[in-house]
């Protein structure tokens, strides 16, 4: 029997996932140092800082990726998500990071997939030939992905349908807590 192919693609930057790992493992470990040692309210202060670092390093290196599904394009930035629908979807692009264009000068930027520097410095100064099908770049790739799944799909999306644009409510929520916190904690100390 073959395993059930999931049609949602998911793309992100492995290399500011593996950096984000470490740094939240330090942090980690600087929370069990602090539980374990500090328990005063200068410990609860230095707990919220690191806790702020922690929540700022998934938003920044975790939560970005572009996920395609059957129903749209989910493009998840630092603190916002947007659902575009493929019928919406003019054109892809690649500068520094992924741009979605989505009518008239909108463009909506997707921090998830971007050039590597490699790919970058190959471009300026040539580097070693490659062949036509070895060439390509992962974010030319999920480009090419982009535009074929919008092909597929775009005359099957609804006509009425609209960007949606959602704000990372928890990711804010346990941000604001921590700011909270240690706010709470300098005063008390």
């Amino acid at each position: 029997m073959k395993p059930k192919v999931s049609e949602n693609e998911q793309y992100l930057s492995q290399s500011n996932r593996i950096t984000g790992a470490v740094v939240m493992l330090i942090g980690l470990v600087g929370l069990i140092d602090i539980v374990i040692e500090w328990r005063t309210m200068g410990g609860l202060l230095v707990s919220a800082l690191i806790g702020i670092l922690m929540v700022l390093t998934y938003v920044g290196l975790f939560r970005p990726s572009v996920t395609l599904r059957p129903d749209g394009l989910l493009i998840r930035n630092h603190v916002r998500d947007h659902q575009v629908p493929w019928n919406l979807i003019t054109d892809v692009d690649v500068t520094d990071i992924l741009r979605v264009h989505t009518g008239e000068d909108a463009k909506i930027r997707c921090p998830g997939v971007q050039v590597v520097m490699k790919d970058m410095r190959k471009q300026r100064v040539g580097g070693r030939k490659l062949g036509a099908e070895n060439s390509i770049t992962r974010a030319d790739f999920v480009v090419d992905r982009i535009e074929n799944h919008r092909e597929r799909y775009a005359s099957t999306a609804d006509p009425d349908a609209k960007i949606v644009t959602s704000w990372a409510k928890p990711e804010l929520y346990i941000l604001a807590a921590l700011v909270v916190v240690g706010v709470l904690a300098q005063f008390l100390r």
